[in-house]
C-alpha cells in the first residue's frame, strides 16, 4: 500500500541529530523558533548523535522506530528535521512513517512564503518553493508512478509527473523574467540615487537581531517589527536626513539564518542587491545572544556570496538593556566609528549611531575657512542657506571672515550655480581629493 500524503500537519515532531563536523551542526533552539515561527506545535524534540547521516534515512532504522512511537504518543501528523535531507531520504522517510517530512529547508521557505507581503517578495518565495520542488516532485505521485514502464506499458503515472515537471519549468521560468524586470527596475533607481549623489545605507544582520525596530527608531516609520524569526522580509526604504551628508537612502533588509538556502539567497539577490551596491552597511548584532559570535559570521558568509563582504561596515551592538551596559562607541585605529553599543527598544545611543553615521558618510567633507570680499554676498548668502556656516565675522575692510563645514558635493554644486571656480577657495590638499560619489 503505497502512501498518500496529507495536505498539512500542525502537531510536529522534532528531529535534531549533532554531528562531530561543527560546519554541519545546527542549534536546536533556533530550531524551536523556526518551528514556531512557522506556526507548528512541537510535540517533542528527538535527539541523537551520528558521524554521518544515514544515506537511506539519514537516522537509521532505530531513529526512525523511535520517531514512529513518538508520533504515535503524541498523535502528531508531520515530523520536522533541523537539517537538510535529500529528495530519497525524504522519500523514505515519509514511506517509513507515513506522515509528511519537512527539511530545514522546507521549514524556511515555508516561513518565509508567511511572510512575503509585496509582490516582488512573493515571487521571490514562489521561484525558491518551485526550485526546491523540483527535485522532490515525485513524492506526491508514488502511487502512480509504480505504472510507468516500456514501450507500451507508459500509464498515467509518468504523463503526470511529465506534465507536472513541464509545469513547473514554465513556472520557473515565467517568475525569472518577471523577477529580471524588478531587478532592472531596482538597478535604475539605485542609477538615479548615485547620479543625485544620494549615499545609501543598507541594515543588515542576523535574523530577531532587531534591524526592524532600529529601522522604526530612526525614520520614526512603522515597519512591522516582532520578536521572531524572520518579521521583516520585503525590502523597505525610507529618507534619513543625516548631519554634515544631507539626505541618506536607509534600506531595511531580510535577515539572515545559518545554512541559510543557497536557493533563497539566489531568489532574493535582487533584494539583497541593496546591501551589495549600498554606500555603507549596518550591521546590527544582538549582543545579548550568547552566539553572538557565531551568528557573525554566518552573515558574513551571506554577504560574501552575493559580493557586499568588501562594503564598508558599521557594527551596531543591539539590545544593550539585556546586559546593563551602556552606550558607546568604538572606533578603529584611524578614529573612525567602527562598532555603537545601544539598546533600539529603548531608545538609547540613537544619536551616538547618528553622529557615528554623520563621521563615516561624510569622509570627504569640506571643513575650511573663506576670506569673502563685500560684493561675493551670493556665495555667502548660498552657505547660509545650506546651513554650512559655523562662525561668521568682519574685518575693517568689511571682509567676511566664514568658517564652513558641508558636504564637498554641495559645495560644488554651489559654485556651479554661480559660476565659480571651486578651486579658488579650497586649499591646494582639498583640491586633490575626488569628488565623493554616492
Amino acid at each position: 500500500m503505497f502512501f498518500e500524503r496529507p495536505d498539512a500537519g500542525e502537531t510536529a515532531v522534532l528531529v535534531h541529530v549533532d554531528f562531530q563536523d561543527e560546519q554541519e551542526r545546527e542549534d536546536p533552539g533556533e530550531f524551536l523558533e523556526l518551528v514556531r515561527s512557522a506556526g507548528a506545535e512541537p510535540a517533542t524534540l528527538l535527539t541523537g548523535s551520528r558521524h554521518r547521516p544515514d544515506s537511506r534515512t539519514f537516522v537509521g532504522s532505530g531513529k526512525v522506530e523511535e520517531l514512529r512511537e513518538a508520533m504515535a504518543v503524541h498523535d502528531a501528523e508531520l515530523v520536522i528535521f533541523n537539517h537538510a535531507l535529500s529528495p530519497s531520504q525524504e522519500r523514505n522517510l515519509e514511506r517509513e512513517l507515513k506522515c509528511r517530512v519537512l527539511d530545514r529547508t522546507g521549514l524556511i521557505l515555508d516561513i518565509f512564503a508567511q511572510r512575503a507581503r509585496t509582490h516582488e517578495g512573493k515571487l521571490q518565495v514562489e521561484l525558491a518553493q518551485l526550485e526546491y520542488m523540483s527535485t522532490r516532485l515525485v513524492r506526491g505521485w508514488t502511487h502512480l508512478e509504480r505504472q510507468k514502464g516500456g514501450i507500451g506499458l507508459r500509464g498515467p503515472g509518468e504523463t503526470q509527473l511529465e506534465t507536472d515537471r513541464r509545469l513547473l519549468r514554465a513556472r520557473i521560468k515565467a517568475i525569472h523574467k518577471r523577477l529580471d524586470k524588478v531587478r532592472s527596475q531596482r538597478s535604475q533607481n539605485r542609477r538615479a540615487r548615485s547620479r543625485a549623489e544620494i549615499p545609501s545605507v543598507s541594515l543588515v544582520g542576523y535574523t530577531n537581531a532587531g534591524k526592524s525596530t532600529l529601522f522604526n527608531a530612526l525614520t520614526e516609520s512603522e515597519v512591522y517589527a516582532a520578536d521572531q524569526l524572520f518579521a521583516t522580509l520585503d525590502p523597505t526604504l525610507r529618507r534619513l536626513e543625516v548631519v554634515d551628508v544631507g539626505p541618506v537612502v536607509l534600506a531595511d533588509t531580510v535577515g539572515f539564518i545559518r545554512h541559510l538556502p543557497h536557493k533563497l539567497v539566489e531568489a532574493f539577490r535582487a533584494t539583497l542587491q541593496e546591501a551589495a551596491e549600498a554606500t555603507l552597511l549596518v550591521h546590527v548584532i544582538d549582543a545579548a545572544d550568547p552566539d553572538r559570535d557565531l551568528n557573525v559570521t554566518q552573515v558574513e558568509t551571506v554577504l560574501d556570496e552575493i559580493g557586499a563582504l568588501e562594503v564598508p561596515t558599521l557594527k551596531v551592538m543591539n539590545k544593550i538593556d539585556l546586559l546593563d551596559s551602556a552606550p558607546r562607541i568604538e572606533r578603529d585605529g584611524e578614529g573612525l566609528p567602527e562598532v555603537v553599543w545601544l539598546s533600539a527598544r529603548e531608545g538609547r545611543g540613537l544619536e551616538l549611531l547618528g553622529q557615528a553615521l554623520s563621521e563615516r558618510l561624510a569622509e570627504d567633507v569640506i571643513d575650511v575657512q573663506l576670506t569673502l570680499s563685500p560684493d561675493q554676498g551670493r556665495l555667502r548668502a548660498g552657505l547660509h542657506e545650506l546651513g554650512a556656516v559655523r562662525e561668521e565675522a568682519f574685518d575693517d575692510q568689511g571682509h567676511v571672515l566664514l568658517e564652513v563645514r558641508l558636504p564637498r558635493r554641495d559645495f560644488l554644486q554651489l559654485m556651479a550655480r554661480l559660476g565659480e571656480r571651486p578651486d579658488d577657495y579650497l586649499p591646494g590638499e582639498l583640491q586633490e581629493r575626488p569628488v565623493w560619489e554616492g
